[in-house]
């Protein structure tokens, strides 16, 4: 089987992430954790084997953080990985942790978040994080406006001290991206965004005109059954599964759009891996394009 590294009909196939340079297909550690993304996978072993798979297939950066299980993800990682590949990009994030009811809840404090950082250092094996995404928690559903200067600062700070290398923004408005980038520098943003739901259209042009990567999740999430027929429609005509159809999508949409698709299984992450090979015509590419009028 051909892996990312040596094949891709769209392009470009690489993007900056920071520093890096990655491959825009990934992959999205979050679906390793139990039900809900709360406690330990139901098969460990199978776990350990999707993450060697990615790597395997060419995979260079993968997406955590230690509030997925809490701590289930990253230790997953650091078990199947470690030592790290060279050219291996880890991207986290801080600013929420979990209930003992695995409830999603803000950790916005100096405090709280110094220590995320920190944790995620311990558990994934590292001495300093490449990527770290400040997530934003003023309304777990979506972006909710806010000011972001206070814990994005202590997120800095950990910069200057060397404990992670670039910041990235996840759950986030147009106007907090522009108040963190007179803070720090941002390589990233991670937000929803799919076929269906297209609110940051303007956003990810703005972004890739400056050079800063969108990464968007749930690329299936939320479609109503209109939405989900015409998807289906489409895949079944190219001989594909709709998350392959909508991956493809999502990597024609713009250069800056890196992808992080997750799953427990091997099977589905190689499904994922060969979206890059999926052609989708200028035809097709209008039917999909008219989803978005069907929300």
């Amino acid at each position: 089987m051909p892996n990312i590294q040596q094949s891709g009909t769209f392009a470009p196939a690489t993007f900056k992430l920071g520093s890096h340079t990655v491959k825009r297909l990934g992959y999205g550690a979050m679906q390793l954790a139990g039900p809900g993304v709360f406690g330990p996978p139901k098969d460990h072993d199978a776990a350990l084997a999707v993450l060697r798979e990615a790597v395997t297939q060419g995979v260079d950066h993968i997406d955590t953080s230690d509030f997925y299980g809490p701590h289930v993800t990253n230790l997953l990682i650091r078990e199947a990985l470690a030592p790290y590949p060279d050219d291996l990009v880890i991207v986290t994030k801080i600013g929420a942790r979990r209930g003992a009811d695995g409830s999603w809840l803000p950790a916005f404090s100096a405090e709280e978040l110094t220590q995320a950082v920190h944790d995620n250092l311990s558990n994934l094996g590292l001495e300093v994080l490449d990527v770290v995404n400040l997530r934003i928690m003023f309304d777990t559903h979506g972006p909710a406006e806010g000011s972001i200067e206070a814990p994005l600062t202590v997120l800095a700070g950990l910069q200057q001290k060397g404990l992670v290398k670039h910041i990235g923004l996840s759950n986030v408005t147009p106007a907090q991206i522009a108040e963190g980038r007179r803070i720090a520098e941002i390589v990233c943003v991670q937000n929803q965004y799919n076929l269906a739901h297209r609110g940051d259209d303007a956003l990810i042009d703005d972004l890739a005109r400056d050079g800063i990567a969108y990464v968007p999740f749930f690329p299936l999430g939320g479609f109503n059954s209109l939405q989900s027929s015409t998807l289906s429609d489409v895949a079944t005509r190219l001989g594909a599964t709709p998350m392959q159809v909508a991956l493809a999508w999502l990597l024609r949409r713009a250069p800056n759009i890196l992808l992080i698709p997750g799953t427990s299984s091997v099977g589905h992450l190689r499904e994922n891996l060969a979206a890059a090979e999926l052609e989708l015509s200028d035809d097709v590419l209008g039917e999909l394009d008219g989803m978005a009028m069907a929300a």
